[in-house]
C-alpha cells in the first residue's frame, strides 16, 4: 500500500470514501493500519468502520456457501480485533454479523425445503404406462428375415440414451443402458441443483447486506433513541454529575434541559480547561439556554460536591454481559465515591457496545496514553528518574452501577445477559476472536 501523501490524514470519513475504489483485501489492510495508528478510534467509529468493511466482504468476495462466508468473516474479524483489541465494539459487530449470516442461512434452508415440498405435493400424477403391443413377427432382437440383429441404443431408448456417457458407448459396443439408471447431467450451472445453488447464494447475499445496513442504521440512531429516556431519569431540580461527557451523554442532558431545569457538575480533564478550544462549549450553551446551570469541578474536589449530587451519569466505551463497564479514566473513582455516598450511577451506551464476553481482563483493557500533558519533558531529571503512566480508559465493576440505559430502554445488570442472548448466537458467543492469526 502506498503511503499517504503529504497533508493527508486518514480518518473514518476518508476510509469510507475509498471503500468502493479499493479491492476488498486492500480495504481490510487499510482499516487495520488506521486502527493500529488510532486514526480511527472510539466505539462508534470503530463499529461503523467494521460494519462497512464486512459489508464489502459479503458483497464483493466470491463464496459459494455459508461455511465459506462464515470462515471469511471470522478471518477478517480476527485481523481487525488483533489490530485494536481494546476496542471491544469491533468484536461485537463481527459476532453480530456472524449471527446474522446464520439466521439468514437458516431461513433460506427452511424456505427451500418448503418450496421443494410444495412442488412435490402439487406435481401432477405420472401418466399410466401404455399397455405393451404384441408384435410377434417383429420382436426386439429379430429382423423380418429371421436374422437376429442388435437394436441401436438410440432407437431402443430414445432421448434417454443421449445423456449416457459417450465413452461407454464407444468403448463397449455391447453396452446397453438400463432404463432405471441415473442419467448423466450436464454442467452444474445448467442443472436444476446448480441453478438453485446460485439462486440461494444470491438471495443470501442480498439478505445479509440488508441486515448489515440495518445494524449500521442502529448504530447511527443510538443517541436519538437513548435520549428519549432523559425525561424519566432526570427530574426538575436534580444535581447531575457527569465526567467528560460523551456525545450520547451530552444529547441526553440537552434533551432533559429542554423541558426542565437542573444543575450539572461537569468533571473535566484539567488539561482541557487550560486549552484554547473548549470541547464542551456548545454543551454548556445548550444547557444554559434552557435555564440549567453548569459548574466545572476538578477531581480533587469531587467529594465536596458528592453530598449534593442526586445522580451520576457516565458514558460507556463498552459494557460486559455481567455489567462491568469500560469508561474514560477518572470515572471509576467517581463511581466509587457515589457508591460510598449512596448515589445512583447511570451508564449510557448503545446495544452495540454490549459485549458477549463475560470475563474482562481488567488490566489488559486499561489503555495508557501520552503523559506529556502532565509532565514537562524539558525537566530532564524528572523524566529520567520517574516513570509516568497516563491512563486513558479504566474498568468499573458491575456492583458500582445501578442502571444501564441503551437504545432498547433501561436495564439492570441482571437483564443484560438476556439482551446478549437476543443479539448474539450461541455459536459465536464463545468464538475466540483473539485466536492464532495466520501469517
Amino acid at each position: 500500500m502506498a503511503p499517504p501523501r503529504g497533508g493527508y490524514a486518514p480518518d473514518l470519513d476518508k476510509f469510507l470514501d475509498t471503500l468502493k475504489s479499493r479491492p476488498v483485501d486492500a480495504s481490510v489492510e487499510f482499516l487495520i493500519s488506521l486502527l493500529k495508528r488510532r486514526q480511527i478510534r472510539g466505539s462508534e467509529s470503530c463499529a461503523i468502520a467494521t460494519a462497512h468493511v464486512l459489508l464489502q466482504v459479503v458483497a464483493r468476495d466470491k463464496w459459494m456457501d455459508v461455511d465459506q462466508l462464515l470462515g471469511r468473516i471470522q478471518l477478517v474479524g480476527r485481523k481487525l480485533v488483533a489490530a485494536q483489541p481494546r476496542e471491544l465494539a469491533i468484536g461485537n459487530i463481527v459476532k453480530r454479523i456472524l449471527g446474522l449470516i446464520r439466521d439468514e442461512a437458516s431461513e433460506d434452508r427452511n424456505d427451500t425445503g418448503n418450496d421443494s415440498f410444495s412442488e412435490a405435493s402439487h406435481a401432477p400424477a405420472p401418466a399410466p404406462a401404455p399397455a405393451p403391443i404384441s408384435v410377434p413377427a417383429l420382436a426386439i432382437g429379430a429382423s423380418p428375415l429371421g436374422k437376429p440383429t442388435r437394436p441401436s441404443p438410440l432407437a431402443a431408448f430414445g432421448p434417454f440414451a443421449r445423456t449416457q456417457s459417450l465413452f461407454n458407448l464407444l468403448s463397449d459396443p455391447d453396452f446397453i443402458p438400463s432404463p432405471g439408471s441415473t442419467p448423466v447431467l450436464g454442467s452444474g450451472a445448467s442443472s436444476p441443483r446448480g441453478h438453485a445453488l446460485f439462486t440461494n447464494v444470491h438471495a443470501l447475499r442480498s439478505e445479509v447486506i440488508d441486515g448489515i445496513e440495518e445494524i449500521m442504521d442502529e448504530i447511527r440512531q443510538v443517541d436519538e433513541q437513548v435520549q428519549a429516556y432523559a425525561d424519566i431519569i432526570v427530574n426538575p431540580g436534580d444535581y447531575i454529575l457527569v465526567h467528560q461527557p460523551s456525545r450520547t451523554v451530552q444529547k441526553f442532558l440537552t434533551r432533559a434541559a429542554s423541558k426542565r431545569k437542573f444543575t450539572v457538575f461537569l468533571v473535566v480533564n484539567p488539561s482541557t480547561l487550560s486549552s484554547a478550544d473548549d470541547p464542551y462549549a456548545s454543551f454548556r450553551k445548550s444547557l444554559s439556554s434552557g435555564g440549567s446551570a453548569v459548574i466545572n469541578i476538578m477531581n480533587t474536589g469531587l467529594m465536596a460536591y458528592m453530598s449534593k449530587v442526586n445522580k451520576v451519569i457516565l458514558g460507556a466505551r463498552a459494557i460486559s454481559s455481567k455489567g462491568g463497564v469500560i469508561v474514560d479514566a477518572g470515572a471509576a473513582a467517581i463511581a466509587r465515591a457515589a457508591r460510598e455516598q449512596g448515589r445512583t450511577v447511570v451508564v449510557l451506551g448503545g446495544v452495540y457496545k454490549l459485549s458477549s464476553d463475560s470475563q474482562f481482563h481488567q488490566e489488559g483493557l486499561i489503555e495508557w496514553g501520552d503523559p506529556s500533558k502532565y509532565v514537562n519533558f524539558a525537566d530532564g531529571t524528572m523524566v529520567e528518574q520517574v516513570r509516568v503512566r497516563n491512563a486513558i480508559a479504566e474498568f468499573i465493576p458491575a456492583e458500582l452501577v445501578n442502571t444501564y440505559i441503551t437504545n432498547l430502554g433501561a436495564h439492570s445488570k441482571d437483564h443484560l445477559h438476556t439482551i446478549v442472548a437476543d443479539h448474539y448466537k450461541e455459536e459465536d458467543v464463545n468464538f475466540d476472536l483473539f485466536g492464532k492469526m495466520p501469517r
